[in-house]
C-alpha cells in the first residue's frame, strides 16, 4: 500500500507555518498531533473523525486533544497522494475560526500558483 506523502507548505520567504506551530507545542500535544499526521499518511482520503474533518473548499483539519486542550492543523490534498499541511492553531472555540480556514485557502492558492509556475518552467 502506497502511503501519502506529507509536506509542509512553505511561504516564498521560507517560513513553514504548520511546522513552526508543531514545534511550539508542548511535548505531549506534539506527540499526539504527530501520531495523527502518521494516521493521515497511512489512510489519506479515508481518515475521518475524530482524527480528521472536512471543513470546506478542499480544506481539512487534523484534530488532536490532550485533556481539555485541542489542537488543529489544516491541510489539503495535492496530486499523487501528497498532503500539504498549511497552518495550525490551538482551538479555543467550538467552531474552527474563519480566519484560520481563510489562511489555509490563501496558502493553498499560493502553493498551487507556484507549483503551476514551476511545472511550466520544467516543460
Amino acid at each position: 500500500m502506497h502511503r501519502f506523502e506529507i509536506e509542509f507548505y512553505e511561504t516564498e520567504s521560507g517560513l513553514q507555518p504548520a511546522r513552526e506551530f508543531l514545534e511550539s507545542l508542548n511535548p505531549k500535544m506534539r506527540a499526539k498531533i504527530v501520531m495523527t499526521i502518521e494516521l493521515l499518511q497511512d489512510n489519506g482520503y479515508e481518515l475521518r473523525e475524530p482524527y480528521s474533518k472536512y471543513l470546506n473548499e478542499g480544506i481539512f483539519e487534523l484534530r488532536a486533544k490532550v485533556g481539555s486542550d485541542a489542537t488543529r492543523v489544516l491541510y489539503f490534498f495535492y496530486v499523487d497522494k501528497h498532503v500539504i499541511l498549511t497552518n495550525g492553531f490551538i482551538k479555543k472555540t467550538n467552531k474552527t475560526p474563519f480566519k484560520e480556514i481563510e489562511r489555509a485557502k490563501k496558502y493553498r492558492a499560493d502553493y498551487l500558483r507556484r507549483k503551476d509556475t514551476q511545472n511550466e518552467c520544467e516543460v
